[in-house]
């Protein structure tokens, strides 16, 4: 809101009135509302503007249209524009960071520039004298102004250009090992330039991995974004084997061990972020293929309440975390935010009268007062050596990063017995799959039903980009599935949207992803199951459970919501067991399918 801010300020002194007063005369605010307004400025510090947002007393796209009447410009979202690259780049990236502008589209003999503050004089001459043109001015919102201009601006062509000039150093396949070995903070090397860009191209769109393959004749950077994979291809293997020569150097890894896989880390500052990045090799056909794991340092984890867990779910499992005693375990695949849910919980119990001891493989974030511990295998410090070393460290609560063998489990399960709460994850395919993997590993069924105290299972879907969702129409296989889902009366009230594709979302219809859970909570019958090791008990007094809701409902109810689409429904959890079958009236409402 700085620059809304910035043109309400000098508005308001053009018309010898104060932003309040201007919008009371025009009848677009009470007063009630801005003396709230004005005593939350008072408390926060923030401008006026802001402050009416966050009370609700003006919608913030209202505010921006108020603004652009009073000064007679048009107010433009900035998602409804079908933007080009080759026109928006007409003016350079630090340019239109400096002057919050992005070049829109032609107009006649001019061109239509959005910015978030219109009455800089100064920079519409700047503007003008940049693009060799004469400018058209239109408001636009400063926050979406800046995601645009991180989608438009990615780093592709820059990329591409950076591995033309590393092709051209290696000339006939040659690598020069002084410039890979070069300082990363002050070498000019292009291997090192490309890197750089492949970092902050990474960073702009939130990648969480990056994949670096060499093929037959190209090279393709793929980069693993909301959970899905987007390819980029490079002309010419060679640029591979520079880029890994380098990645390897910098994680301390063998450079002239091609043959075996090898793991290795390292921390880079791209921009305001600080990146630890694990690094994995594999050797392929055309060389060795790079996996980059990148884990924002500098992100605050988030509350629990962000997650996206229902609020029954949610009040549930504060409920579990806080207690002395019992092993908690969170499971689902690899990627479903198993991780990120562990560390939301440790950091709501984590306080200044509490000891907290994790055993990892990484740490992936560090958290202050916590002793995190990394495993070491190869050295002899694997999870149950550091586990065992843990208790004896008069810990209240323990994390073991995953139950990985019979040895992990064991240890655990007497660790949750004796006075401890224990979290940790399992790879299992739902909340009851558990018990079953539980007694795979050759865990006892009395230890797990004395420690056991609460299961979650839990997924990612995708969100549906608010800027381009639109109502959409089921397909025939769709509606079938929903019906048998929910039954015919409650599927032919619900409606659904999806995204249609726009600048915000790379054309995918798609932005950031959000949780969906189910939460099995012990008790007595549950726990009498697990100690006579009756698998076909446990799993049908599960089923009976009425706190107990599979987490397909709850991805479902999302759905319904129009948080997320019926098709990352079915990629996420079609697979899952459903609810039971909904009674023959099929009364319920639409908005209580998950029913929590």
């Amino acid at each position: 809101m700085t620059s809304l801010t910035a043109t309400v300020s000098r508005l308001a002194r053009r018309k010898k009135m104060r932003l309040g007063d201007l919008l009371l005369d025009a009848g677009a605010i009470t007063q009630d509302q801005l003396d709230e307004a004005l005593a939350l400025q008072k408390r926060t510090g923030h401008k006026l503007g802001r402050s009416l947002t966050e009370v609700g007393a003006i919608d913030e796209a209202e505010l921006y249209r108020f603004l652009a009447k009073r000064l007679e410009i048009d107010y433009l979202d900035l998602g409804s524009i079908k933007l080009q690259a080759e026109i928006v780049k007409l003016l350079p990236e630090v340019q239109a960071r400096r002057l919050r502008a992005l070049v829109l589209k032609p107009d006649k003999d001019a061109l239509l520039v959005g910015m978030a503050d219109p009455t800089d004089i100064f920079a519409h001459d700047e503007l003008s004298r940049l693009l060799g043109k004469p400018v058209t001015i239109a408001l636009v919102n400063e926050s979406e102004l800046l995601r645009t201009i991180d989608i438009m601006y990615r780093r592709t062509d820059e990329i591409n250009a950076l591995a033309e000039e590393v092709k051209e150093e290696l000339g006939e396949g040659r690598i020069d090992l002084d410039q890979l070995t070069a300082d990363e903070d002050s070498a000019e090397a292009p291997v090192i330039k490309l890197l750089q860009s492949m970092f902050r191209d990474a960073v702009q769109v939130n990648a969480s991995d990056i994949h670096i393959e060499p093929d037959e004749f190209v090279l393709r950077i793929r980069q693993r974004v909301d959970g899905m994979l987007q390819e980029h291809v490079i002309d010419g293997r060679g640029v591979a084997t520079a880029l890994v020569t380098r990645l390897k150097l910098m994680s301390g890894l063998d450079i002239s061990e091609k043959r075996l896989p090898q793991d290795g880390r390292f921390s880079i500052r791209v921009n305001d972020t600080t990146l630890d990045i694990r690094v994995s090799t594999l050797p392929v056909q055309f060389g060795e293929a790079i996996v980059l794991r990148l884990l924002d340092q500098s992100a605050n984890l988030l509350g629990l309440d962000k997650l996206g867990m229902p609020p029954n779910l949610l009040e549930r499992f504060l409920h579990m975390i806080v207690r002395p005693s019992g092993m908690v375990l969170v499971t689902g695949p690899t990627g479903s935010g198993k991780t990120t849910t562990l560390y939301s919980a440790l950091n709501h119990v984590n306080k200044p009268s509490t000891k907290i001891v994790t055993v990892e493989d990484p740490v992936e974030y560090r958290l202050e007062r916590i002793n995190q511990v990394q495993v070491h295998p190869r050295i002899g410090l694997d999870f149950g050596r550091v586990l065992r070393t843990a208790l004896r460290q008069d810990p209240d609560i323990i994390l073991v990063g995953e139950m990985r063998d019979r040895e992990t489990v064991d240890i655990g399960l007497r660790a949750a017995m004796t006075g401890h709460l224990v979290f940790s994850t399992l790879h299992t395919v739902s909340a009851v799959a558990t018990a079953s993997r539980l007694f795979d590993m050759g865990a006892p069924g009395y230890l797990i039903g004395a420690a056991l105290q609460g299961i979650v299972a839990q997924r990612l879907v995708r969100r549906v980009c608010d800027s381009c969702a639109e109502p959409v129409e089921l397909s025939p296989g769709q509606s079938a599935w929903l019906k048998a889902q929910i039954g015919s009366k409650v599927a032919a009230k619900a409606s659904f949207v999806h995204g249609r594709g726009c600048n915000y979302c790379q054309l995918t219809g798609f932005r950031g992803r959000i949780g969906v859970y189910e939460l099995l909570e012990m008790d007595s019958g549950l726990t009498d199951a697990l100690r006579r090791e009756d698998l076909s008990d446990f799993v049908a007094l599960a089923a009976k459970k009425k706190s107990y809701v599979p987490l397909v409902n709850c991805a479902l109810d999302y759905a319904i919501s129009g948080v997320t689409t019926l098709d990352e429904v079915l990629r996420v959890a079609g697979g899952l067991d459903s609810a039971p079958e909904p009674d023959v009236d099929n009364s319920a409402d639409v908005g209580e399918v998950a029913n929590v």
